[in-house]
């Protein structure tokens, strides 16, 4: 397993060991890549929860902003009248207290904001999904170091708004985002985050041409020196349609596939709009690694 296969996140629970973790994606949001719109409503959103949880979901991930290339950012008051009503009706659940492999998954905020961050875990959320490591807003930083919750540490290259226009490396990518991770790993530790809570996203679409894409999944091994499991997020991104010729609607088979190849090498958590699809490409990746 590429650096491990437990994550501590709020509260001391602890999600495994386990083969593999599977997050659901919830965007509250009106204009996200994928399903920008479908869960706009509270109830909505809710029920796409509960379906995610009951196709295998480990993990709710719920997000009120998108950050798709070009997108536009919204305020915090929108942002948490789009995310709080849906963290608190699906903490309500009851959840298992010894694992992240059984009962009702724990729930993540999809957000760079602090004040959106301190309040979705104030209202049940046990993991902070930042696309930002901190950078856009610092008091981030001092939330994460105050709750300590479960963190998702990625890698951009710019904001969303622009980071898609015309990225560039040195000569190797993932030399530059291990050296990236290990000052923000540095920064959060010291404000008080433990390393345990920490997993390692390097952001596939986020500020990266498909070369760049390419090669950081080549190289996901090479991540492990830092001695933190790795969260992935490629469900359904524009390296498949760059790849295969495919719009959004139509990257589920793709996404499973690649799921269960990284299941296969050792990546430990892995976001998702298709959970059922993602689930049996990681089940089958583990039993035959198992044989």
């Amino acid at each position: 397993m590429i650096g491990g296969n437990t994550w501590q996140v709020s509260g001391g629970r602890v999600l495994g060991p386990a083969p593999f973790l599977l997050a659901g994606i919830v965007n509250v949001t009106p204009d996200s890549f994928f399903d920008g719109g479908q869960y706009l409503d509270q109830g909505a959103a809710v029920e796409q929860g509960r379906l995610l949880a009951g196709a295998g979901a480990h993990i709710l991930d719920i997000g009120g902003e998108s950050t798709r290339p070009g997108a536009e950012p919204v305020t915090e008051d929108l942002e948490l009248s789009r995310v709080l009503p849906v963290i608190r009706e699906l903490a309500r659940v009851p959840q298992q207290e010894l694992d992240g492999v059984g009962g009702f998954p724990v729930i993540s905020v999809d957000t760079y904001k602090a004040r959106v961050a301190e309040a979705a875990l104030i209202a049940g959320a046990r993991i902070v999904n930042d696309v930002s490591a901190c950078r856009f807003d610092p008091g981030l930083i001092d939330v994460l170091g105050q709750h300590k919750p479960g963190y998702v540490l990625m890698h951009s290259l710019g904001r969303p708004g622009t980071m898609q226009d015309g990225p560039r490396y040195n000569d190797d990518v993932v030399a530059e985002i291990l050296s990236f991770f290990e000052e923000r790993l540095a920064a959060l530790t010291r404000a008080g985050l433990p390393e345990a809570n920490i997993v390692l996203d390097p952001g596939i679409g986020f500020g990266k041409l498909l070369e760049h894409n390419l090669a950081v999944l080549r190289g996901l091994e090479r991540f492990g020196a830092l001695g933190r499991p790795l969260f992935v997020g490629l469900s359904s991104k524009s390296l498949w349609g760059q790849l295969l010729d495919l719009p959004p609607g139509e990257r589920q088979l793709a996404t499973a596939v690649a799921t269960g190849l990284l299941v296969a090498r050792g990546v430990f958590a892995h976001r998702v709009h298709d959970m059922a699809g993602a689930r049996q490409a990681a089940v089958i990746a583990t039993a035959l690694a198992q044989a």
